[in-house]
């Protein structure tokens, strides 16, 4: 039986380890490639379209990609605590992380700003949580001063082997594939995950099963926080998608670089946009994502109608958090609940009411 023990152990040779390397995992990654079958028939395009589905990773977001990287590295290096300013999926995955390791997580939120689900998770793991009266990029700014004035490693993405572990899906696509995508789509908030998919595409283009191929990146923002949009920062953003309610990207250049390298573009959809196309996935496919997540496919659509991705094209699409995440958004935009009397007459009456043509 070979049982599968994560992905620094898959990609051993891809990552900066070495065999006394003692590896923090969670038997993250792995996750599935699933090909959208109703939704390119809704838009009436021949497309190959597939969802990289980030959201049954174990704290349920792709942040544990590059966690288990950079909680490997901090244990190996001595370190006893790690910090990370998080607009929830990240203090999630250091929660879990550290406790996995035996070390302490300390994380700054947003007061008020943060999805309960992942409140939750961080609260669980045994993490010391810290609200401040300020959006997350205020707590960016002290997180990176703390790093360096306290004995803490600071694992938010601007430590490079949070990058490491996350351009493992970009591995992952490509071996499933058995070929490099055309077009990668992708939501874009503090932007070190369209940085890490390039730098994992690139590599698999330079020493690896992609002949020299790689796609165009595609990158999307909430309209309220789209700071690549704009061409600078937003010192206010807002959106209801809150794991991209990001103004200040830390990997901005690295960003850029995998935009204009790959030929890519970066785009921008309103709130009411991403909440349908969140809806839209959940009905349509089966699979439940946060909304910032959706944002990746909404774009994939818009441009697969406009003709800027051509037809015949095969299009992934990352979900880089699940639903549950967030359960208070997706209640809000569903239909209620139909109360009825405990009687096989009265539930067979909204059935037939309901059922499908």
């Amino acid at each position: 039986m070979s049982r599968y023990t994560g992905l620094i152990e898959h990609y051993i040779d891809r990552l900066p380890v070495t065999d006394a390397t003692p590896v923090i995992s969670l038997a993250e990654g792995n996750t599935p490639l699933i090909q959208l079958v109703n939704i390119p028939r809704l838009i009436n395009k021949d497309v190959d379209i597939y969802v990289k589905y980030e959201g049954l990773n174990p704290t349920g977001s792709f942040k544990d990609r590059g966690m288990t990287m950079a909680v490997t590295k901090a244990v190996e290096a001595g370190s006893k605590a790690i910090i990370c300013a998080s607009t929830g999926n990240t203090s999630a995955a250091a929660a879990a992380y550290a406790a996995r390791a035996g070390i302490t997580a300390f994380v700054v939120i947003p007061e008020g700003k943060i999805a309960l689900g992942k409140l939750a998770q961080a609260m669980m793991h045994g993490a010391i949580v810290l609200q401040i009266k300020g959006n997350f990029d205020a707590g960016m700014e002290l997180v990176k001063q703390l790093s360096e004035s306290s004995p803490v490693t600071l694992v938010n993405s601007v430590n490079p082997y949070r990058l490491q572990g996350q351009k493992t899906a970009a591995f992952e696509i490509v071996d499933a594939l058995g070929k490099v995508p055309d077009y990668h789509c992708l939501p874009v908030g503090n932007a070190g995950n369209i940085s890490a998919y390039w730098m994992g595409y690139t590599e698999y283009a330079e020493n690896g099963p992609s002949n020299g191929n790689t796609p165009v990146m595609c990158g999307y923002q909430a309209a309220g926080a789209a700071p690549f949009l704009r061409g600078h920062p937003i010192e206010h953003p807002e959106t209801v998608a809150t794991a991209i309610r990001i103004g200040n990207p830390q990997s901005w250049d690295l960003a850029i670089n995998a935009r204009d390298q790959s030929g890519g573009w970066f785009d921008e959809f309103s709130d009411e946009e991403i909440l349908a196309t969140q809806k839209l996935l959940a009905e349509n496919e089966g699979v439940f994502c946060e909304p910032a997540s959706a944002i990746s496919v909404a774009g994939a659509i818009r441009d697969i109608r406009s003709g800027k991705i051509p037809e015949g094209s095969t299009v992934t699409c990352t979900l880089t958090g699940h639903g549950l995440k967030d359960p208070d958004t997706a209640i809000a935009q569903s239909s209620e609940t139909i109360s009825v009397d405990a009687d096989e007459a009265a539930i067979r009456k909204v059935i037939e009411a309901n059922m499908a043509d």
